[in-house]
């Protein structure tokens, strides 16, 4: 039996986590694919030229670039003027809410993605988060994607319209709901690279540092730079990462 393919739009930065997302939503039974991705002021937007790459490459029909200006508001290392954290161990990074943490960046960028969904008329969205390995922001976490999940079907024509009519003028019956999709919540970094290599990922395309230097090599040293590796050497895999010095 075929299967049937129905279309998603997957938040694409460009790093590890959320490639691994787009192979997974195309390997699975979504078609077309749709991606967006944030430029926010963010210090480490070479992500953004990983992002358009992988886009092409798995085939997404559209990609776009939204713009805001998150610095504006600050209190991130990755948008104001602080330090990035160095050479942490993870119970560092996990001991607060760390520096890193974007004030409500995951809200928006879901709503963002929302709003699209809803012009294309898209049910799901995959986003990848993940509350294993680096637990320390609170919109990665399931209670906000189920928060969230639940305040969409709320807010949109497309989850609320009481039937929807057939083109023979019959009621279809309630409209489908809006789902998010987070397939690497609950994994280990090293497992989300074992999965990505089985979809055949290629990781050097991707880009994870919080803290790049001009020419877009990694420093190594900040927390996702430390995690990624950390994912490499349990997978037992080679790191395909330019860094700006040797790890």
């Amino acid at each position: 039996m075929t299967c049937q393919r129905q279309p998603a739009i997957v938040l694409l930065s460009g790093g590890l986590d959320s490639a691994t997302c787009l192979a997974i939503a195309r390997a699975t039974s979504f078609l077309p694919l749709y991606t967006m991705s944030f430029d926010y002021g963010q210090r480490h937007r070479h992500e953004l030229a990983a992002a358009e790459k992988l886009a092409k490459l798995f085939g997404a029909v559209e990609h776009r670039v939204i713009k805001i200006d998150l610095r504006q508001f600050g209190r991130s290392a990755l948008t104001a003027d602080i330090a990035v954290p160095k050479d942490r161990d993870e119970s560092q990074m996990t001991a607060d809410i760390p520096i890193t943490y974007v004030p409500a960046r995951n809200t928006i960028f879901l709503s963002y993605a929302l709003a699209w969904a809803e012009v294309l008329d898209v049910r799901d969205v995959f986003i990848g988060v993940n509350a294993l390995d680096y637990s320390g922001y609170p919109d990665c976490r399931p209670e906000f994607i189920a928060a969230f999940e639940k305040m969409a079907n709320l807010a949109t024509k497309m989850t609320t319209a009481t039937t929807v009519r057939e083109p023979s003028g019959s009621a279809a019956g309630l409209p489908e709901p809006f789902k998010i999709h987070t397939p690497l919540i609950n994994l280990k970094k090293s497992q989300i690279i074992r999965r990505g290599l089985d979809l055949g990922l290629d990781y050097s395309m991707t880009h994870s540092c919080y803290d790049p230097d001009t020419q877009s090599r990694a420093c190594g040293h900040c927390d996702s730079c430390v995690l990624r590796k950390k994912g490499f050497i349990e997978a037992g895999v080679s790191d395909p990462t330019v860094y700006a010095s040797a790890p």
